[in-house]
């Protein structure tokens, strides 16, 4: 059933903009948006995990009517409403008052997945969440941003782990009256219907789009009736399929995003590629231009200057690449006018990185782009050795290689509570400055006794969410006593809770901390001073390593040797992100250098307050001061997997054993732990302002995008 079949209900008049409220997902970060649906039903907003827009489907008539005749509630709705309306229409904020009298035209944001909330399953990980809070943080400082990805009907999979430890995935069909998504429409006020020709095949899709306040996201989706059964599962799961859809897919996204921008009467000035699987924009502005009579190589350069690209993968054989006459052979509807030219242009993607030629997409993205940019400096110094080939003969400091270390979505991440804290003793506009060097300067103005209390109550609902999940699967699933106490039921609200959470594959090394069974067991169970860790994460589909060290884990998890002191959660999806960021008391990442590029969760947790617990990889290696956490570096390096892993888990063991357990229970008088809420002024301070989405973005802005219109900055 298509989407625009579905009716929203009539809602009383004083209320009726509760629609336009649940379908821009602003109010997932805006406090005053979420309380007016808290206040409408509570315990329908927990029973929906927090999706305002399944909220309004469920709710009982008699309710609504109630709420509308509620002044106080009335109240809260008006102020909200008042405060979207001043965020659509971006005055005062950031862009339009440092780059005035710019054109009004949008910077073009692609993303094979956007993380914006658990209602709207077209995340995978990472680049998703990335992706998610670019485009947040975008329409808070006023930028004017569009976003292009796919609509995953059956979005990523949803994770159950067997009595054995054995993960499975399961796709579920979106529910579509209880997305917040709506039918894009043309110029002409019709819906955007289009199509692209693969191999000699025409595909249909339609676009949908998905609100941020100042910014929309359209997504793609192929299943509708015009197309093959094959062909309307082509956009139906993220990152499924074998490697000839992973090939439609981009063309799709590519070629048809920016057919879809045109039917939908935008004219971006700068096109901004997330990650290799957009890159064949290039293929479609060049073939635009073509058509307006320009040469190939005029063509190319116009699109290189106004295009940049961001690599996010260490690992060659992270991005993709396919057989060369295979892309031939797809892109044989969609040459155009660049039909005549297509060996020029085939060459741009050509790349042998060691397995012969293949087509590769980052190739082709770094070529028909001006400007790449890396996402921390460890990752800078890895792209440029990666594909120095494409830049012979140029030394570093010339290379147009940049790097913008990735930030995270403070008002998204950010706990209530500690939010709540920080408007107490720094003032209620605090987030509007929490990437200046004052807010940081301003956190000892914060008591130990209030920081403490809103720590300890942040893990007490992480353990009361993470029991209540256990629950479930006990009452509603009816599993096993030992897949019960796997997840969790045995955890103490009061001990330091380290938390890992992340893709579970081989690089990330998730069981280096059982390297030694018997010291960790000794750590976990000591009399007094007790430890436990949670475990959350998927493995791909397709990922057996990763697979067999979830399973393994699963194992540690239901062995009384750790006295219930380890638990795996399920399903690790945004949802679980946030109670995990904001109640662990530690956060352990353990990456084998240097295949973590950056890395966000850490970012995610520190803001919190939650003290990051690392290798030297990604952010962490710029991010640590010596004193906002700890680095793991057992001073091994070199080609030998075996002994780095021996030394780097003897350093996790010794900080363990040293420091980190003794400064979390070394409390006063008071039962304060003074030296530990030290290092987490410290980890806050740190780490807020200068790893949040606002610096970064702020970043993409003056470096990349305002240069792209030809106009300099007001000082």
């Amino acid at each position: 059933m298509s989407r625009v079949e579905f009716e929203r209900r009539s809602l009383p008049e004083q209320i009726s903009g509760l629609w336009q409220l649940a379908f821009d997902l602003r109010w997932t970060w805006q406090p005053a948006a979420r309380e007016v649906f808290q206040h409408l039903d509570y315990p329908l907003w927990r029973l929906t995990s927090h999706n305002p827009v399944r909220m309004l489907h469920l709710m009982t008539n008699q309710r609504l009517k109630e709420a509308a005749r509620d002044p106080a509630f009335v109240a809260l709705y008006d102020a909200a409403i008042r405060g979207l309306g001043r965020a659509v229409s971006a005055k005062g904020s950031w862009w339009p008052a440092t780059y005035p009298g710019l054109p009004n035209r949008p910077i073009a944001y692609f993303s094979a997945e956007f993380a914006l909330h658990q209602s709207l399953p077209i995340y995978a990980g990472g680049l998703g969440v990335l992706a998610g809070d670019h485009c947040k943080e975008g329409s808070d400082l006023g930028i004017p941003l569009v976003g292009i990805g796919f609509m995953y009907p059956q979005g990523y999979f949803h994770q159950s782990i067997t009595s054995e430890g054995q993960q499975e995935e399961q796709y579920e069909h979106l529910q579509w009256d209880h997305a917040p998504v709506e039918p894009a429409l043309t110029k002409e006020g019709k819906p955007c219907n289009l199509s692209v020709v693969l191999r000699d095949r025409v595909v249909h899709f339609t676009v949908w789009c998905v609100r941020l306040g100042r910014v929309k996201i359209y997504l793609l989706d192929t299943s509708v009736q015009e197309n093959a059964p094959a062909d309307r599962e082509l956009s139906a799961r993220l990152y499924g399929g074998d490697r000839e859809s992973r090939l439609q897919q981009e063309i799709l996204l590519g070629v048809g995003g920016v057919r879809a921008l045109r039917a939908l009467g935008y004219q971006p000035m700068v096109w901004h590629l997330n990650e290799g699987h957009t890159a064949f924009v290039a293929l479609e502005r060049i073939r635009e231009l073509l058509d307006r009579g320009e040469s190939f190589d005029a063509a190319l350069e116009r699109v290189r200057r106004a295009t940049i690209f961001t690599t996010h993968t260490p690992v060659a054989a992270g991005h993709d690449a396919f057989p060369i006459d295979l892309v031939e052979s797809y892109l044989e509807g969609c040459w155009g006018a660049v039909g005549s030219h297509r060996d020029e242009f085939m060459s741009m993607g050509c790349y042998d990185n060691g397995d012969g030629p293949l087509f590769n997409m980052t190739a082709l993205a770094i070529r028909s782009t001006s400007a790449t940019n890396a996402v921390s400096q460890v990752h800078g110094r890895v792209t440029f050795d990666m594909w120095a080939k494409i830049w012979p003969n140029v030394p570093a400091r010339e290379c147009p290689l940049n790097t913008v270390t990735n930030g995270v979505h403070v008002p998204t991440w950010i706990a209530p509570d500690m939010a709540r804290l920080f408007e107490r003793h720094l003032g209620i506009d605090w987030v509007e400055h929490h990437d200046a060097v004052e807010f940081g300067e301003k956190l000892s103005m914060v008591p130990d006794e209030d920081l403490w209390t809103v720590r300890e109550a942040l893990r007490s609902y992480l353990i009361a969410f993470i029991r209540e999940r256990a629950r479930e699967l006990w009452t509603h699933k009816q599993v096993t006593a030992a897949r019960v106490v796997a997840a969790g039921t045995l955890l103490d609200p009061a001990a330091l809770t380290i938390g890992f959470a992340r893709r579970f594959t081989d690089y990330k090394r998730p069981e280096l901390i059982f390297y030694d069974p018997d010291r960790l067991a000794r750590i976990l169970t000591a009399f007094r001073r007790p430890v436990q860790i949670v475990f959350a994460g998927k493995a791909h589909p397709a990922d057996h390593p990763g697979k067999d060290h979830l399973k393994n884990i699963f194992g540690r998890a239901v062995d009384p040797v750790f006295g219930g002191r380890i638990a795996f959660v399920e399903d690790y999806d945004l949802h679980v992100a946030h109670f995990l960021v904001q109640g662990c008391d530690v956060w352990l990442n353990t990456p084998r250098k240097p295949y973590e590029a950056s890395g966000t969760s850490g970012m995610k947790a520190s803001i919190n307050g939650a003290l990051h617990l690392s290798t030297g990889d990604g952010w962490w290696a710029e991010g640590y001061t010596g004193s906002n956490g700890w680095l793991i570096d057992g001073g091994v390096a070199g080609d030998d997997p075996a002994a780095v892993d021996a030394a780097d888990a003897e350093s996790l063991y010794r900080l363990l054993e040293e420091e980190v357990v003794p400064t979390f229970y070394d409390r006063n008088a008071n039962r304060i732990p003074v030296r530990w809420l030290q290092k987490v002024r410290e980890a806050i301070r740190t780490t807020m302002p200068r790893f949040s989405a606002r610096r970064m973005v702020k970043q993409y802005a003056e470096w990349m995008y305002a240069p792209g219109f030809s106009v300099e900055p007001r000082r």
